[in-house]
C-alpha cells in the first residue's frame, strides 16, 4: 500500500445515489481529470483500488460510479471516506501548493499574534477556506484570498495574515485573578459607643436613651450606688 507521503486527497464521499452503487463526491482537487472515466482512486488508508466508470456534475459536487462497486450496500461503506490518488512526480505549478503542505502550518498576524495552526482545508463557493485551531481566539475560518495574506510560504513554515482584513479586534487583556474579600459582618465589629447606639436607635424609629456620655454599665453602677447610700424608709 502506498504510504501517506505518496498520496494526497482528491475527494470526499458525501452520500449515495440510487441503487446501483453510485456515490456523491465532493471534489477536493483543482484537476478535473482526477475523476475522468478510467482514473483510479484509493479509499483513505487502504490499498483497495477503485476505477471510475463514469462521473457527472451534480452541483455542488459529482456523481461517481466505480467499476468495483455495484450495490448501494457496498457503496455505503464509502460514506464519509476520503478518496486518495498517488502523488505525481514533481511539484505543482509556481504559486500552488498541495493541501497537505498547508495543514499543520502555524498562522500569525502581521503584529505577531499566534492564531493557531491550519487543522483542515475545505472548499466553499469555488474557493478554499483554512480552518485554524489552537489559538486564544478559538477556531477561525480564513478564506484563501489574496487580500487576507501578508505572507504565504507554507513550505518555509510562514503564513502571515492581516488581522484587519479578517475583522479581528485586538484581544483585551484579562484582569488578574486575586483573592476575594468581603466586608466583615457587623457582629465582628468593635462595640459601639452610647452615642452611636442612640443614633442607630433613633434611625430605627425607637426612643433615644439618655445621652449623658456614660455607658449603660456605668449608669447602672451609679444608680446602684445611689440606692445603697439612701437609707429609705425604716
Amino acid at each position: 500500500m502506498p504510504s501517506d507521503e505518496q498520496r494526497f486527497v482528491v475527494g470526499l464521499v458525501r452520500g449515495l445515489h440510487g441503487l446501483q452503487g453510485a456515490v456523491r463526491v465532493e471534489p477536493l482537487s483543482d484537476d478535473p481529470a482526477r475523476f475522468e472515466p478510467g482514473s483510479t482512486v484509493y479509499p483513505e488508508g487502504t490499498s483497495r483500488r477503485l476505477t471510475i466508470e463514469w462521473a457527472q456534475e451534480d452541483a455542488p459536487g459529482l456523481l461517481v460510479r466505480f467499476h468495483e462497486i455495484r450495490t448501494r450496500e457496498a457503496a455505503d461503506r464509502l460514506r464519509d471516506v476520503y478518496l486518495e490518488v498517488e502523488r505525481p512526480a514533481g511539484e505543482p505549478e509556481p504559486g500552488a501548493y498541495w493541501w497537505h503542505e498547508i495543514v499543520s502550518q502555524p498562522v500569525v498576524t502581521a503584529t505577531g499574534e499566534e492564531l493557531g495552526t491550519v487543522a483542515d482545508v475545505f472548499r466553499a463557493g469555488g474557493g478554499e477556506v483554512y480552518v485554524v485551531r489552537g489559538g486564544p481566539r478559538g477556531e477561525l475560518l480564513i478564506p484563501a484570498v489574496e487580500v487576507v495574506f501578508r505572507e504565504f510560504a507554507p513550505r518555509e513554515g510562514r503564513i502571515v495574515v492581516d488581522a484587519g482584513a479578517l475583522g479581528l479586534e485586538p484581544l483585551r487583556p484579562r484582569r488578574p485573578r486575586g483573592r476575594r474579600s468581603s466586608k466583615r459582618p457587623e457582629t465582628d465589629a468593635a462595640p459601639k459607643s452610647a452615642n452611636e447606639r442612640n443614633a442607630a436607635t433613633e434611625a430605627a424609629g425607637e426612643p433615644n436613651a439618655p445621652t449623658d456620655g456614660r455607658t449603660d454599665e456605668e449608669r447602672a453602677a451609679s444608680e446602684h450606688a445611689a440606692e445603697a447610700a439612701d437609707p429609705g424608709d425604716a
